[in-house]
């Protein structure tokens, strides 16, 4: 693996950071204390500092001669979750805990700040994002509304994850979509009360709510390319209040994840005409509220091979997994690279055995692989400024 000296003898302080960092879980937009940390590391490198996107966002720059402007992001926030490690940097926080990583990712990014703060990459600009609410709240697309591209204009953008399953010492790098679309549905099925010895009386909505049901995932099923992944997931079904009484109302809950724009368009598309069709059919209505949360992330095939071939010169081709199947979890950078040419990657976290996957209480980081996420965007920010995939 080719680690830099410099980098390597970082290691310590990184492993510092990342545990002061695990100590004091922030969940989304409260990231306070979180922020104030990055920040006071960011002038103690000699970098230009702003605060208060989204909040609180926290930006790096250093700038270096004419040049493009390449964007480097970590995700900051923590979970709503107890942590049942036993570690002793364990969160102090009840309740909150960074059981997805955010507190390395932060120290990847940090540690490469201070590593081109010394030895600038360019010409050209760096741009350190700190970014808040990754989790569920769309940080990435309120730091862009706050106006973060019209402050620093970015011609590529990059950001890694760590990846529980995903040996530890390699990444995954792989252009076109990486991670899901995430959107939430409410469906409300409105038939008419009755006895429940008396269904005949009455027009049941729960029966018409499985009946939706089935005939929601045989859109995943039977209308869907079976190649292009889809999943409709009903998380909730709320109805009734008593064991005799069929209900006027059921409503349904769940999440939708796609890979393409275009088969998100048809599924929500498909998912309002059969509820209110086969409501219909019944002589019932059905009411779908759909809520698109995050887009799919997609990563340019220019960028991924910038990405690519930063990830091969540190751990060798073997190492770089570029089939790496996508998954159908979701990431608020894809708000960036709607906007910005750029690629997201997973570096391996190690097993994911005993329960130890992203958002489990028994989670946690792989201190081990700190030096080379500091690599990975000290590498990748050379090439993107340098416009080389040699």
């Amino acid at each position: 693996m080719n680690i830099t000296p410099a980098i390597k003898a970082m290691e310590d302080q990184l492993v510092e950071w990342r545990h002061a960092l695990h100590r004091r879980p922030e969940l989304a937009f409260e990231e306070h204390e979180t922020a104030a940390f990055i920040a006071a590391e960011l002038r103690a490198f000699g970098l230009e500092v702003h605060e208060g996107l989204a909040g609180t966002g926290v930006i790096g720059v250093l700038r270096n001669g004419a040049g493009p402007t390449v964007g480097l992001r970590a995700d900051i926030d923590a979970l709503p979750i107890s942590e049942l490690t036993g570690a002793d940097y364990a969160s102090e926080i009840p309740g909150k805990m960074h059981a997805c990583g955010h507190d390395g990712h932060t120290t990847m990014l940090l540690g490469a700040a201070q590593a081109m703060a010394t030895d600038p990459p360019g010409p050209g600009t760096v741009v350190f994002i700190f970014q808040p609410a990754e989790e569920n709240e769309g940080g990435a697309r309120v730091m862009i509304e706050d106006g973060l591209l019209e402050q620093f204009p970015l011609d590529s953008t990059f950001a890694l994850h760590n990846w529980p399953g995903l040996e530890a010492g390699k990444i995954a790098m792989r252009a076109g979509p990486v991670m899901a679309a995430f959107d939430t549905f409410e469906l409300k099925v409105m038939g008419k009360g009755s006895h429940g010895a008396m269904p005949h009386e009455g027009i049941d909505p729960i029966t018409l709510a499985a009946q939706l049901q089935m005939a929601w995932q045989t859109i995943v099923s039977r209308a869907v390319d079976p190649t292009d992944a889809t999943v409709i997931s009903v998380t909730q079904i709320h109805a009734g209040h008593t064991l005799n009484v069929i209900p006027d109302e059921v409503t349904l809950h769940g999440t939708v994840r796609t890979l393409r724009p275009a088969t998100r368009d048809f599924v929500q598309a498909e998912m309002t005409r059969r509820a209110e069709m086969i409501a219909e059919a019944f002589h019932a209505k059905a009411e779908l509220i759909y809520q698109r949360r995050y887009p799919a992330t997609i990563n340019d095939a220019e960028a991924a091979e910038t990405a690519r071939r930063a990830a091969e010169a540190i751990v060798g081709r073997d190492a770089v997994q570029v089939d790496y199947a996508p998954s159908m979890a979701s990431e608020d950078f894809a708000f960036l690279l709607e906007k910005v040419p750029g690629a997201y990657g997973w570096i391996g976290n190690g097993s994911a055995e005993g329960g130890r996957n992203l958002h489990s209480p028994h989670y946690d980081f792989n201190d081990s692989i700190l030096p080379l996420g500091v690599q990975f965007f000290v590498e990748v920010a050379h090439r993107a400024l340098a416009g080389s995939n040699d």
